[in-house]
């Protein structure tokens, strides 16, 4: 197991997470020595689903306003439908996300959570992949988008659904032992 212990991650979420999508790359993490912070628009815990279905619920370390993203060294996004379709509409978390592209910071969004990386308008040219249902979207954007169940391309990392959560997590874990021992 690598040794995270100096990473500083990011989350971001809202009611709608993919209930999976959050808590196994935070858990990974964590397991890895990493120190995730997870950001949402209001401290108040944030609602999940698993399959269309209410699941767990999680707080919020810190409100979107709150975030410096000097302090972290990658951001990660989980998916769902109504997370990345209400975040998108906060303005704070476009500006983190664009933040950590400006930055070349590992950028990780699975699922849904690319919508987020279309407002933000840090996909063309970018190899992605996605769920099926926004890969449009993120064609009309400009990215290269493949069907795979993890894609890196340079700081970018995405995939496609929770099944393909073990790669998103190994993707993650060895960009960041990269970034690390680059520093």
């Amino acid at each position: 197991m690598p040794d995270l212990s100096k990473a500083r991650i990011l989350m971001l979420a809202t009611d709608g997470f993919e209930n999976d999508e959050l808590f196994k790359p935070r858990q990974a993490l964590i397991d890895a020595g990493a120190t995730v912070t997870l950001a949402s628009p209001k401290t108040d815990p944030i609602q999940g689903e698993k399959a269309g279905e209410k699941a767990d619920t999680i707080t919020p370390d810190m409100t979107l306003d709150e975030v410096d993203t000097d302090d972290y060294d990658a951001i990660v996004l989980p998916g769902g439908v109504g997370n990345p379709d209400k975040l998108r509409m906060e303005e704070r978390a476009i500006e983190i996300i664009q933040d950590f592209a400006e930055d070349e910071k590992i950028v990780a969004a699975i699922c849904h959570a690319p919508w987020l990386l279309i407002e933000a308008d840090v996909v063309d040219g970018r190899r992605v992949t996605s769920w099926p249902s926004i890969r449009t979207d993120l064609e009309n954007a400009g990215a290269e988008v493949v069907d795979e169940a993890v894609v890196v391309d340079a700081n970018f990392i995405t995939s496609r659904k929770p099944d393909d959560i073990p790669a998103f997590n190994d993707a993650i874990i060895a960009a960041l032992v990269e970034e690390l021992a680059d520093a």
